[in-house]
């Protein structure tokens, strides 16, 4: 099963001009399997968005020259399956992972090289736990975004939330959001407020009785 090549550093990385630096790039790269892997393994958001959590977390720590960075990633979906209690067969997230990188071609056989991948993925979470420090359980942004969004469909009127995909909109930028290592460097409840107030903004939709208020709604 081959993997595209990674580079070094951490993932907030930034190179010259302000344009993502090489590893940067391979984080995102990484990230977006996370969650299309998580998705054909039928992970439900929060554990995928604890996997993105852990492999960001786990490349603060360490550098990204010394370890492969697929393979990171699947021991952190095969962790964050054990921490959110959605328990994944290292089998699967193989198999998975195998039509990833090879679209056209066959299931691995239940070979050496298999079982060597199997183990891999094992030890890597083990490695992966002393790192982190046996810290790997998150708040995420989700129960704020859900609280905030039912608010503002009460406040706001009927017609304008159903023609604008504000709560769509706002789901999809937290997605996108674990992409980097927003998580780690913001806490929960600003980031949800941040996607929530991002939505708004590109629809154009104003938030009742604001100009009124003492405090932005935000605050």
């Amino acid at each position: 099963m081959e993997a595209p090549e990674g580079g070094g550093g951490g993932p907030a990385a930034r190179g010259p001009e302000g344009q993502p630096a090489p590893e940067a790039r391979v984080h995102f790269r990484v990230a977006r399997f996370i969650m299309e892997a998580g998705v054909k393994l039928g992970m439900r958001s929060i554990p995928i968005a604890t996997a993105c959590t852990i492999y960001h977390k786990f490349f603060c720590e360490t550098n990204l020259d010394a370890y492969d960075p697929y393979l990171i990633a699947m021991s952190s979906i095969y962790l964050a399956g054990k921490v959110e209690e959605q328990h994944l067969r290292t089998r699967d997230i193989i198999n998975v992972s195998n039509r990833y990188f090879n679209p056209g071609g066959e299931p691995l056989e239940l070979d050496s090289r298999f079982w060597e991948l199997r183990d891999s993925i094992v030890q890597c979470e083990l490695l992966m736990l002393r790192v982190l420090r046996f810290q790997v359980s998150f708040q995420h942004p989700h129960k704020y975004l859900l609280h905030y969004l039912v608010s503002l469909k009460n406040w706001l009127n009927r017609h304008s939330w159903q023609r604008t995909p504000v709560a769509v909109t706002a789901w999809a930028l937290l997605r996108d959001s674990y992409h980097g290592g927003l998580c780690l460097r913001f806490q929960a409840q600003h980031i949800a407020v941040a996607v929530l107030y991002l939505a708004l903004q590109v629809y154009g939709v104003e938030v009742p009785a604001e100009v009124e208020a003492e405090k932005p709604w935000w605050q």
